[in-house]
């Protein structure tokens, strides 16, 4: 993250950051364009509850196209993803399985695309490679509209925990 003053805590930096280091810092949460300006553009932010409020009022606000945006920024569940990124740390339940788990997270991860026309999306911090998979065949039992509401959650979780890990709690 862009950093104005090193002694600032990092909302603070966040706050005094140019609008195109902190939509960066944002892009980097949640790849949705909108979803960055918003935040951007609704500093400062008093404390992390305020800015937790403006993450929710944003997220409300998305269109599919904006959820859909950012969804193409996330690898598929299971794929190896580069090292050092959030990515391969929030899926290392699934690095960890067992060929059999990664393999079905491949093929589930197919008939989802299949399904939905986009990658299968969920909060995999903390999920074995097992609790993933299982999560995916349920969710293929989903009709569209209700996908599109666990997706937009899933989303919102992603993003604020990668925004905590940021920005502090």
């Amino acid at each position: 993250m862009a950093s104005i003053d090193a002694q600032a805590s990092p909302l603070a930096a966040f706050n005094e950051a140019s609008a195109e280091a902190a939509e960066r810092d944002v892009l980097a949460c949640c790849e949705s364009r909108s979803f960055a300006r918003r935040i951007v553009g609704d500093r400062p932010y008093r404390d992390a509850a305020v800015l937790q409020d403006s993450v929710t009022a944003a997220f409300e606000a998305l269109t599919w196209d904006d959820i859909v945006e950012s969804m193409n920024a996330h690898p598929r569940i299971g794929d190896r993803v580069r090292a050092g990124g959030w990515s391969a740390a929030e899926q290392s339940g699934a690095a960890s399985a067992d060929d059999a788990v990664r393999q079905a997270l491949a093929d589930g991860n197919l008939a989802y695309e299949q399904r939905f026309g986009h990658v299968f999306l969920i909060c995999a911090t903390g999920l074995s490679g097992q609790d993933m998979l299982d999560q995916l065949r349920a969710r293929l039992g989903h009709d569209p509209e209700a996908e599109r509401a666990v997706v937009r959650e899933e989303l919102l979780k992603i993003t604020r925990l990668r925004l905590t890990k940021l920005l502090g709690p």
